[in-house]
C-alpha cells in the first residue's frame, strides 16, 4: 500500500485500506468521522468491531463491518453494504469530485448511518439509512479504495453529543493558522452547553409556572406550560389553573412522564407501565403513548425481556440527537408548536421590550433560559427581573434581538438573516456573544466563514476583533485581507476603520500578497491618516508642507513607529527610493529632533523613513543587506494574487488582451474574443466594420469603427472590454491604434468598472492631439489613485466629435490593448 504523510495527508493505493489507532470511536456503535478526499470514484469508509490489517480489503471481509462508498459506479452512484452485502445503492447522491479536495462526514448512531458533505459535520445532510437490526459494536475507521488511488487528508473522529455544533471545533483543517487556540477558546465558551439542557429544570421550581398535586400524599411538582403543551394536549383551559389535581396517579408515574418530556428518557417498573400509558394517553404524549404499547407487547411475547431489576428503560427515538440544531432535538417536543407559542404569545410569562421601542415580542422564560445562561441568571438571581413579568433591554439592536428570539423557538437562522451579512448578521453574532447563545454564536460564525468575501472581510473584522470567542473569525479575516491586500485597501476605505492590532496582524501575516511594496506603504500611511478617499504618499507628502506630523497622524501618530518598519524598502525600485530620500517624509521630520525630549518618536519615525530608505538604496546600489537573519526578509520578495503585465512599448505582447489569447500563458496565442477568454463590444451593432474580434486579433484594419447609440438624446459611441467574472485588472496603461480613415479621436474618457453600470474616469482626455496619422500606435498611462483600482470592465467613450467633418462620431481604432496588475 503506498501510504504517505505530510501535513496530514494520506494516499490510498487501489484495493488497500488504511487504519490507524487515532481513527476509533470513542463509544462503540457511535460516531462521526469528517474529513477531506481527493477522487475521481469511490470515496470508501470502512467500519468495524476490530483495526484491519495493512492489506485488508472490504470485498474480502467476513467479519461485521460496515462499507460507505461515495462516487462507487464511476461516480454515478451511493452505496453502503453491511457485512459485504449491498443494502444502499442509489444514483447522483453525495457524489466526488476530482477538480479538489472534498469535505465529508459520515456519523453511524445504533445503526443509523449519516451521510453529508462540506466542513461542518452535521450539516448539508444528504443521505440516511437506519439499519432494522444494527451492529452496536463497530468502533474503528479504516478509509479504503477501489481501483484508483484516494488522497485523504484532515480526518478527525468526533464522538456523538446532543450539543453536536461544539464538534465543529474539534475540526482539523490547515486552511487556517493559530487554530489550537481559537478552538481551545471556542471549547471554553461551549463548555456551561455540554450539561446544559431542559433535563435541568425537570421538577424545578425554578421558572415553573404550574404544578401537579399527585396521589393520596398530595405531593407538589412543578413543571412549565409551554413546555408541556409543546409536548401533548395540554387543554388551554386546564392551563387557565396553575394547578392540576392528579389524586389518582402516583407520584413514580408521573415523574417517569415528566422525566421523558424534558430528558427524551425514563425508567419505571413492570408494573407502572400500564398507568405511565394511561397518563400519556389522557394528555396525548403520543411518541411515548406508542413506545408503551411496543414494549407491552414485547413484554407479552418474551417476558425474560424484563427480568433485569424488573425495570423497563424508555428511550425517545423519534428524532436523530446528531442531525438537530435545537434544544427539543432528541425529546418529545413539537418544534412547530413552539413557534406557533412564539408567534401567538401563549403561555407567556415575561414580556420583552428594547429601549425606544414597544413591546417586542411575549416570551417564555424557561426558553430563554434553555438557551442562554445570562437569562437564566437575570430570572433566578433576585434581579427585578426575577419577580417581574416586564424585561427592559437597552442599547440592543431591534431586528437583531427579533431574529434571535426566533432562533430560540426554531433552532435555525431564517434565510432573511444569513443575507445582510454587513449589518444583521454581525449584530445577531454580538448578540448571541452577549447572551450566551452559544449555537446561535456557532451558526454566525459559520454563515460568516461561508459568505466572507473581499468586500465584506473588513466590516467584519472591524466588529467582530474586539469578541474572544470570535477567534476563529477573526484569523481567518486577517488572512483574507492580508491574500487579498490590494484590492482590500483600494477598493474601500473601509480598512482605515480596523483596530492598530488588526492592521498589523495583516501586515505581518506571512501570506501578505501585493503587487509592490508602494501599496504598503501608501496603505499604512493611509491608515495613520485615517483617511477617507484613497491617494499615495506623495500626496501625504505634499501635505506636510503646511502640517507637523503629529498634527498630521493625529491620535495614530505613536502607530506609525510600530508600523512604518513592515515596508519593505529595498523592495521599492530605485527611482522611487531617490524620490523619498528628497521628500518631506525624510527630511521635514528631522526638522523636529529638538522635540526628542518631548516625544522620542518624531527621532523614531526619522529613522524608520530617512535610515531605511538610505538602507535600501544602498543595497540596491552596492547590494549591501542587513546579515541578521531576522532582517533579511525584509529584502525578500512578497506573494502577489497578480499577475504583472506592464507596457513595454506599443504594438508589443505585453499585454492583459495578449495574455488572454494564451489562455492565461498555457497554450499558444488564438484570438481571445473566439476562444470566450473575453468579450469585447461595442455602441453600435455587430456589422462588416464593426467587429469587436478584430481589436484583439493583431492585425491592422483598413476600416474599423463603432457608430453612435442614442441615449437620452445624446450620442454615446464606445468600446467595452469584460474580463469575465474571475479576473480583474488594475490598468496602469494602454494602447490604441488608428485604423485606415482620418477620423481622429480628440476627446475621449478611458474608464473602469466593476459590474458594468457604474463607471470610474481613470483617464480623461482633452483636446489630445496625439493621433494624427492612419495606423498609427499611441499609449498612455494611468496615474495616480486609479491605477491602483482593479476593475472587471474597461471602456473608452467618445465624449466630442473626431477630426472626420463626414461621420464626426464614428470611433475609429483597429487595436486596443491594457497593461497593469492582472487577476
Amino acid at each position: 500500500m503506498i501510504e504517505k504523510q505530510h501535513k496530514k495527508f494520506l494516499t490510498v493505493a487501489p484495493f488497500e485500506c488504511a487504519w490507524r489507532n487515532d481513527l476509533r470511536f470513542r463509544e462503540a456503535g457511535r460516531g462521526c468521522v469528517a474529513f477531506e478526499a481527493f477522487a475521481l470514484n469511490d470515496v470508501t469508509v470502512v467500519f468495524r468491531e476490530h483495526v484491519g490489517s495493512q492489506h485488508y480489503h472490504y470485498k474480502r471481509d467476513n467479519s461485521p463491518h460496515y462499507t460507505v462508498i461515495i462516487g462507487s459506479h464511476r461516480n454515478r452512484r451511493l452505496k453502503i453494504e453491511v457485512d459485504g452485502n449491498t443494502v444502499v445503492d442509489v444514483a447522483g447522491i453525495g457524489l466526488c469530485c476530482s477538480s479538489a479536495f472534498q469535505s465529508y462526514w459520515i456519523s453511524i448512531y445504533d445503526g443509523l448511518i449519516s451521510i453529508g458533505k462540506g466542513r461542518y459535520p452535521f450539516q448539508n445532510l444528504v443521505f440516511q439509512w437506519l439499519d432494522s437490526n444494527p451492529n452496536c459494536s463497530v468502533q474503528y475507521v479504516g478509509l479504503s479504495s477501489w481501483d484508483k488511488h484516494v488522497g485523504y487528508r484532515n480526518v478527525n473522529v468526533l464522538p456523538l453529543t446532543q450539543n453536536h455544533i461544539s464538534l465543529w471545533t474539534n475540526v482539523d483543517c490547515g486552511e487556517y493558522d493559530g487554530k489550537e487556540d481559537c478552538e481551545e477558546a471556542m471549547e471554553n465558551e461551549s463548555g456551561n452547553y455540554e450539561n446544559w439542557g431542559l433535563g435541568n429544570f425537570l421538577e424545578s421550581w425554578e421558572l415553573s409556572d404550574i404544578v401537579f398535586v399527585v396521589g393520596e400524599e398530595e405531593i407538589a411538582v412543578p413543571a412549565h406550560k409551554v413546555i408541556l403543551g409543546a409536548s401533548g394536549n395540554f387543554s388551554s383551559s386546564l392551563f387557565n389553573q396553575d394547578v392540576i389535581q392528579l389524586l389518582d396517579v402516583s407520584y413514580p408515574v408521573l415523574h417517569a412522564f415528566l422525566q421523558y418530556i424534558y430528558t427524551g428518557h425514563t425508567k419505571v417498573l413492570e408494573s407502572q407501565l400500564s398507568s405511565l400509558r394511561t397518563l400519556s394517553l389522557k394528555y396525548e404524549v403520543t411518541p411515548l403513548v406508542k413506545q408503551c404499547e411496543e414494549i407491552t407487547e414485547r413484554f407479552k411475547l418474551n417476558k425474560k425481556l424484563f427480568d433485569s431489576g424488573n425495570n423497563v428503560e424508555i428511550s425517545y427515538r423519534g428524532s436523530k440527537p446528531q442531525c438537530g440544531t435545537a434544544f427539543p432535538s432528541g425529546l418529545p417536543l413539537s418544534m412547530q408548536r413552539l413557534i406557533q407559542f412564539h408567534v401567538t404569545g401563549e403561555y407567556s410569562d415575561v414580556d420583552i421590550y428594547i429601549g425606544g421601542h414597544d413591546l417586542v415580542a411575549p416570551s417564555h422564560k424557561i426558553i430563554l433560559a434553555l438557551w442562554s445562561i445570562p437569562f437564566f441568571k437575570m430570572f433566578t438571581n433576585g434581579m427585578s427581573e426575577s419577580i417581574s413579568s416586564k424585561v427592559l433591554l437597552q442599547d440592543v439592536p431591534l431586528e437583531a434581538f427579533k431574529a434571535m428570539l426566533e432562533f430560540l423557538y426554531c433552532g435555525e437562522l431564517g434565510s432573511e438573516d444569513t443575507t445582510d451579512i454587513g449589518t444583521l448578521l454581525i449584530q445577531l453574532l454580538l448578540l448571541a456573544d452577549q447572551f450566551g447563545v452559544t449555537l446561535l454564536h456557532q451558526e454566525c460564525c459559520k454563515t460568516l466563514l461561508e459568505c466572507l468575501s473581499e468586500d465584506t472581510v473588513c466590516p467584519i473584522l472591524q466588529a467582530i476583533s474586539s469578541v474572544p470567542s470570535c477567534k476563529l473569525i477573526e484569523e481567518t479575516c486577517v488572512r483574507k485581507l492580508a491574500m487579498h491586500f490590494d484590492y482590500c485597501t483600494t477598493s474601500s476605505m473601509d480598512f482605515v476603520l480596523l483596530d492598530e492590532a488588526s492592521f498589523s496582524n495583516i501586515l505581518k501575516h506571512p501570506d501578505l500578497t501585493v503587487t509592490s511594496e508602494e501599496r504598503v506603504l501608501n496603505a499604512i500611511l493611509l491608515w495613520c491618516l485615517q483617511a477617507k478617499e484613497l491617494y499615495g504618499w506623495d500626496v501625504v507628502d505634499e501635505t506636510m508642507l503646511n502640517l507637523m506630523p503629529e498634527h498630521l497622524f493625529g491620535e495614530r501618530f505613536h502607530s506609525a513607529s510600530l508600523l512604518l518598519p513592515l515596508v519593505r524598502f529595498p523592495l521599492l525600485p530605485y527611482a522611487l527610493l531617490k524620490k523619498l530620500e528628497r521628500s518631506n517624509l525624510s527630511k521635514k521630520i528631522p526638522t523636529f529632533e529638538y522635540l526628542v525630549s518631548q516625544d522620542h518618536l518624531l527621532l523614531v519615525i526619522h529613522f524608520l523613513l530617512s535610515n531605511s530608505v538610505k538602507e535600501a538604496i544602498s543595497y540596491l546600489e552596492f547590494g549591501l543587506a542587513d546579515p541578521q537573519g531576522d532582517q533579511n526578509a525584509r529584502f525578500q520578495h512578497r506573494r502577489s494574487s497578480f499577475k504583472e503585465l506592464q507596457y513595454i512599448c506599443d504594438g508589443d505582447s505585453n499585454g492583459v488582451l495578449y495574455f488572454a489569447g494564451t489562455s492565461y500563458g498555457e497554450h499558444q496565442w488564438v484570438n481571445p474574443v473566439l476562444s470566450k477568454r473575453i468579450s469585447i463590444s461595442a455602441s453600435s451593432p455587430v456589422s462588416r466594420y464593426t467587429d469587436p474580434k478584430v481589436l484583439v486579433s493583431r492585425t491592422y484594419q483598413g476600416t474599423s469603427f463603432t457608430g453612435p447609440r442614442i441615449e437620452d438624446g445624446r450620442n454615446n459611441v464606445w468600446w467595452m472590454i469584460d474580463f469575465g467574472q474571475d479576473h480583474q485588472l488594475m490598468c496602469n496603461y494602454y494602447s490604441l491604434r488608428q485604423d485606415g480613415s482620418r477620423a481622429y479621436i480628440r476627446c475621449w474618457n478611458f474608464q473602469g468598472s466593476l459590474d458594468g453600470k457604474t463607471w470610474t474616469d481613470l483617464r480623461v482626455h482633452e483636446n489630445d492631439t496625439t493621433m494624427c496619422k492612419p495606423g498609427q500606435f499611441a499609449s498612455w498611462p494611468i496615474v495616480g489613485p486609479s491605477a491602483l483600482l482593479p476593475f472587471r470592465f474597461f471602456r473608452v467613450v467618445l465624449t466630442a466629435p473626431t477630426t472626420d467633418e463626414s461621420n464626426p462620431w464614428n470611433f475609429c481604432i483597429c487595436f486596443l490593448e491594457l497593461y497593469g496588475f492582472f487577476r
